[in-house]
């Protein structure tokens, strides 16, 4: 059904900018949209549905392209134990960190993982969220990712909300493969890529490239790897040393290298030559009190497109709220709120290659968007958590 939405005012996200349309009247049919453009310049026609939007400003439904959101467990008793001055290495050794995680995930049973994951994503979705990627990683063995990356799916296709599948085997070290990381990327490649692909469960393929994780030389076989399986790849790069991580992504035409607190200029100079986007965290750099800020010059200006992303994990990214990660952005990391209003639409559906459907509000793409109560649009990286009053629609159905 051909529906129209009038009495507003949008921000389209176009071009990466607000690039606003004041009095703007929005037509969709079935799941995209028809028509967008000023009152005024409405096409003459019937329009069996018209719903009123009060003077709301409207946006992009809003991407979140970086989470870890299915997990078993909970670190906030190391949260406690850090701001107590017991280091992260002491807490490793202890058993927990990461290996704790692993071993919650491996015990759930993929309802208790979907019912624990379901929550946290219906946070994001209060935020406007309507489209998320969601990575496996804390499984690292093949029934355990198997898992994982199931009920990824599962969300997907239970939730009104699109999902994104990302197959991140190669976060840690398992504990089976203690001093043996070279024989753990040769699992991966053999066996646990080639058969989650097979089964239709990944939608790219991720590695975390870190002098505490794997080596470039380890990653570009992942990336070889995913290649062979005609799959797109994403890194975790330059987060707490300089290995050129965001060159390598760049190199394999990566969809994105995500940090990059310590990436260089010439990093910057590859990403933009092949159109890698860069994806901030900003709540990792929050959480763990960094203070190495990427280097926003270089990337704006060798031009590389600048996502932003909650990173929800349960050790060093707890976020809900998508919108906080928008001022924590712009407070932490310097960018606008232009910019980061365009780094959580047009350039997170770049980075997970859905920018010829998502991530602005163009005639042909689908109609995801919010109709947000507020004065402007830096509103939404300007208040600090909340339950902004809005109307969601997804698919060109409004949403509860």
């Amino acid at each position: 059904m051909k529906t129209l939405w009038q009495n507003c005012h949008a921000a389209t996200m176009a071009q990466g900018a607000y690039s606003i349309i004041e009095d703007a009247a929005i037509v969709t049919q079935g799941e995209h949209i028809q028509w967008i453009g000023p009152r005024a310049e409405l096409p003459v026609g019937d329009y069996p549905a018209i719903n009123d939007l009060k003077g709301a400003w409207v946006t992009p439904g809003l991407i979140d392209c970086h989470t870890h959101a299915v997990f078993g467990g909970n670190r906030s008793g190391e949260f406690e134990q850090r701001l107590q001055g017991v280091s992260y290495a002491d807490i490793a050794a202890a058993g927990g960190g990461i290996a704790s995680t692993v071993r919650a995930t491996r015990a759930a049973s993929e309802d208790e993982l979907f019912a624990s994951a379901a929550k946290r994503l219906k946070s994001l979705m209060r935020d406007g969220v309507t489209t998320v990627e969601i990575k496996s990683g804390y499984g690292l063995d093949l029934p355990s990712e198997r898992k994982m990356l199931r009920v990824i799916r599962r969300l997907g296709a239970e939730l009104p909300v699109s999902v994104r599948s990302t197959c991140l085997a190669a976060h840690a070290l398992p504990p089976e493969y203690k001093d043996r990381a070279d024989d753990y990327i040769e699992h991966i490649c053999a066996e646990m890529l080639p058969a989650l692909a097979a089964e239709g469960l990944v939608d790219a393929v991720d590695a975390f490239c870190e002098y505490l994780a794997f080596s470039p030389e380890q990653v570009e076989r992942v990336f070889l790897t995913a290649q062979r399986l005609g799959l797109p790849v994403k890194l975790h790069a330059e987060q707490l040393s300089s290995l050129h991580g965001s060159s390598l992504a760049a190199r394999y035409q990566a969809l994105s290298a995500d940090h990059l607190e310590f990436m260089t200029e010439d990093d910057a100079k590859a990403m933009a030559e092949s159109g890698t986007v860069a994806v901030l965290l900003p709540g990792a750099f929050y959480f763990l009190r960094e203070t190495q800020l990427p280097p926003m010059d270089a990337l704006r200006k060798h031009g590389v497109k600048i996502a932003v992303a909650s990173d929800l994990n349960p050790g060093t990214s707890p976020a809900l709220s998508l919108r906080l990660m928008l001022n924590m952005a712009c407070t932490c990391l310097r960018l606008t709120p232009e910019e980061a209003l365009a780094g959580a639409t047009i350039h997170a559906a770049q980075a997970l290659g859905m920018a010829e459907t998502h991530g602005s509000l163009e005639a042909g793409k689908v109609a995801d968007f919010v109709a947000w109560h507020i004065d402007r649009p830096a509103d939404l990286s300007y208040w600090l958590g909340g339950d902004l009053e809005k109307r969601v629609v997804r698919h060109g159905v409004e949403i509860d």
